[in-house]
């Protein structure tokens, strides 16, 4: 096993606990158990609880870091101290690959959504994995380059649509079928106003502002854990045309 680093939080625990086993993780797809349990032993295996910050941007650790279990989230802050989220890595996920690829500070802040099990690889056995399984080095670039794509269409967002048509647009990201009542649609389960508020680069104040107006235009209803979007193609119309529920309503 992997000596203990001090720049990552959490409860080391020993690499032949019970669960501690990558064979989950999506980098790994078709590795045989020997080359696998040979990647486990050179990771340094952590506890964390959900709240807990596993890296900062000045964090020292440039290890990639793979999420066994629990969900972690990636985000920024702005100078006046509002967050912004880049994303959320559940288990079967990894993290940190650009730090350990190019040695540079890590992008972003990642703190624990829920308790979670990780294990982190320092950059040269990372790198020794790379050279060794070219596949592996293709899944990273599929990766990077979806990153890539995401940041582009937020860009595209942030030079575009105002902030109300933000929220609207992360909405309409999040919506799936509902499973009981084919041709009806969800959101599940409903995110808190703090979440779409990071996701949009906007406040929480206008998250909730929009929320309420969408709400009383009976664009969308709210039950328990789930958001149901009564009309979805009134939600559209308000992300492509028009700034305002009132103006969709005329």
């Amino acid at each position: 096993m992997a000596e203990s680093r001090d720049d990552l939080p959490g409860i080391v625990i020993a690499v032949d606990t019970q669960g501690n086993s990558l064979a989950s993780n999506m980098l790994f797809a078709g590795f045989d158990a020997a080359e696998l349990k040979r990647i486990e032993r050179n990771c340094v295996w952590r506890k964390c609880k959900a709240g807990d910050q596993i890296l900062t941007r000045d964090s020292l650790s440039r290890d990639i870091i793979f999420v066994i279990t629990g969900e972690v989230r990636i985000v920024n802050f702005s100078l006046t101290g509002r967050e912004v989220a880049y994303a959320e890595v559940k288990g079967g996920g990894y993290f940190g690959e650009l730090a350990a690829i190019d040695g540079e500070p890590r992008s972003a802040n990642v703190v624990a959504h829920q308790d979670c099990l990780i294990a982190s690889l320092s950059p040269t056995a990372f790198r020794a994995v790379l050279k060794e399984h070219p596949e592996v080095g293709v899944r990273v670039l599929e990766k990077l380059a979806r990153i890539v794509r995401v940041c582009d269409d937020r860009i595209m967002d942030l030079a575009t649509l105002g902030a109300h048509q933000r929220v609207y647009r992360e909405l309409s990201r999040l919506i799936i079928e509902d499973p009981v009542r084919p041709g009806s649609w969800m959101i599940y389960p409903s995110p808190t106003q703090s979440v779409i508020a990071a996701k949009a680069s906007t406040t929480r104040e206008t998250v909730a502002r929009v929320m309420s107006q969408l709400s009383s235009a009976g664009i969308i209803e709210r039950k328990t854990k789930t958001l149901y979007v009564r009309d979805r193609e009134r939600l559209n119309l308000l992300i492509e045309h028009v700034s305002s529920v009132d103006d969709a309503a005329r």
